[in-house]
């Protein structure tokens, strides 16, 4: 068994992680279930010192006693790795997709889903450095309450449960838009399956959650890499009977589209317009995190995800958008179902198209599978991060309850009554909900980018502050120094440029502003609010316990990794 690590060095880090301590006592006392004894044992044999049961989950370790004993370390860091792309492959890759084409065309999409995709690859560094420092529940949540201010973490936290409760019933919108390629069976049908689905699934052990993922996962890079050989297929007109497309729509219609305006400030902002749906796409690639504590070997793991989860998001992704562009044209009107088109996927588009006998139902059915996983997914984040705010006293006490295999049920519970705004599809049109629910949902994610690489900044420059070298951080690359400020501007330009089209000429449209906007204001009262209340401070760079955190974060002691032999050495690339 390892050796216990030094009691004040704990809770000292403790007190700096929930520095608004004497005004969160109120909040958990009598909740959460104290620990009964001294001392908390962890999976992998460590003791950490527990506190009081008034302070439990206040003082305590960084990994607070209460996390420690409810939650499972369930998850694996192929687990991980999977969860971030089957979180993110999802309906805006296979249906979003179509609208990118549509109001960028086939190089303003590419090029449009290239930025985002740098942006995203600043994000995973910077979660990646700091989680594997600070591994908790919650993730950049508790980061922003430790590096940069409780009311913060507060904020972003709600935000996060907020979009993740908007992210589910839009992918169950989409599977309603999926479904419609072959049934004109009323919508409620799939609304309730699928709802009864996702929350079976939310209410498993996480084990099992991780491993139902980890298929869908697979099934899901099976499916792009099928769709992208289908579509040079296609293209080069290897389908007898069809001939050979190349870039024929990249002069006609041309590789951009005029978008609002005309000539290049049209093109120009036709390529904006990309933007938005571009960050719905990559949305769930930072919530790999959020499970830490349900993590085997966090320190090692997480970085390990981020790294891996970019590189194959990024290929992936780039493909499908220069496949799209090539097989779709941008003016074709099933792309968002005007007139009497129903919406359908690029792709089911282009198998139509070819003539494929069955390929089309069997890509539209993968692809429902995908939006399914893509809500189990965000069940999961959002679900975590409702339980680390009860555990600051963020949130009622109520949502610490879990079961006897360690899931919070009262966090998925409140899920479930916001997944039924999916039956707002029934009294209007699926796709227009569908991209209301996009703009809502990609406000929050941006929001939570920004929030990551700020507590990335915060942390930089504290080890500055500290004369503490940054090679001593579980994980750090020497580019995330500058590579996190440039991203945390282009966040912040998306944000406040994402519903730009209703302040042009007779473009005014309540629902795209709102959908747009509405966010911002929700985390400014969010963040005031607690801050009002609470009276909390912004945490001064010298106050940050860092030398407490490497202390422990250089006393874990991490499970021994098994060497893969047999078939499995030759698959496992994907994910390790």
């Amino acid at each position: 068994m390892a050796s216990l690590p030094d009691a004040s060095a704990n809770v000292k880090l403790g007190k700096a992680f929930a520095s608004s301590r004497d005004s969160l006592r109120q909040d958990m006392e009598g909740g959460g279930g104290g620990a009964e004894g001294l001392n908390t044992v962890t999976s992998n044999g460590q003791l950490f010192p527990t506190p009081s049961r008034l302070d439990d989950g206040h003082d305590g370790d960084l990994l607070t006693a209460i996390e420690d004993r409810d939650l499972q370390r369930g998850l694996a860091q192929r687990h991980l790795s999977m969860l971030g792309i089957a979180g993110s492959i999802g309906t805006g890759l296979f249906l979003g997709l179509g609208f990118a084409v549509q109001t960028g065309g086939p190089l303003g999409a590419l090029l449009g889903y290239a930025a985002i995709g740098l942006v995203v690859c600043a994000v995973q560094f910077a979660l990646g450095e700091v989680a594997a420092l600070l591994p908790v529940t919650g993730s950049f949540v508790r980061h922003a309450e430790f590096l940069v201010d409780p009311a913060l973490g507060f904020a972003i936290g709600w935000n996060l449960v907020y979009g993740n409760m908007l992210s589910i019933p839009s992918e169950i919108t989409a599977i309603c838009v999926l479904f419609q390629f072959w049934t004109d069976i009323n919508s409620a049908v799939f609304i309730v399956v699928f709802i009864v689905l996702t929350v079976g699934v939310g209410l498993t052990l996480v084990r099992v959650f991780g491993e139902v993922e980890f298929v869908f996962a697979l099934l899901k890079i099976l499916l792009v890499v099928f769709l992208v050989i289908m579509g040079l297929i296609i293209n080069l007109g290897g389908v007898p009977g069809t001939e050979r497309i190349g870039f024929r729509y990249w002069q006609d219609p041309g590789p951009f589209v005029e978008y609002i305006a005309a000539g290049d400030w049209g093109k120009f902002l036709g390529f904006w317009s990309v933007m938005t749906g571009a960050v719905f796409s990559f949305a769930g690639v930072e919530s790999l995190a959020m499970a830490a504590a349900e993590t085997r070997n966090p320190r090692r793991a997480i970085p390990r995800a981020c790294k891996r989860v970019f590189a194959r998001i990024i290929i992936f992704y780039m493909l499908a958008v220069l496949i799209v562009g090539m097989l779709v044209a941008s003016n074709d009107p099933r792309l968002d179902g005007s007139g009497d088109n129903v919406a359908q996927s690029p792709f089911v588009i282009a198998a139509s198209a070819a003539g494929i006998p069955g390929i089309a139902s069997a890509v539209n059915a993968i692809v429902i599978t995908s939006a399914w996983s893509a809500s189990n997914q965000s069940l999961l984040a959002g679900t975590r991060v409702l339980y680390g705010l009860a555990l600051k006293g963020q949130a009622p006490k109520v949502f610490l309850r879990t079961t006897s295999w360690g899931t919070p049920y009262m966090c998925v519970g409140l899920f479930t009554c916001f997944m039924f705004l999916s039956f707002m599809s029934l009294s209007k049109d699926a796709i227009t909900v569908f991209w209301w629910l996009v703009r809502l949902t990609s406000a929050g994610v941006l929001v939570s980018w920004s929030s990551i690489l700020f507590n990335h900044i915060r942390l930089r420059q504290a080890l500055r502050r500290q004369n503490i070298p940054a090679s001593r951080l579980p994980w750090q690359n020497w580019w995330t120094v500058y590579s996190s400020p440039a991203a945390l501007v282009m966040c912040i330009v998306i944000l406040f440029t994402s519903g730009f089209s209703v302040f042009t000429k007779d473009n005014w449209d309540p629902a795209t502003f709102v959908s747009a906007y509405l966010d911002i204001p929700i985390v400014l009262i969010a963040y005031l609010s607690w801050k009002f209340l609470r009276r909390t401070k912004i945490v001064s760079l010298d106050e940050i316990a860092l030398k407490d955190a490497f202390e422990q974060a250089e006393q874990y002691v991490e499970e021994p990794e098994g060497k893969k032999k047999g078939w499995i050495r030759a698959v496992s690339w994907i994910w390790d």
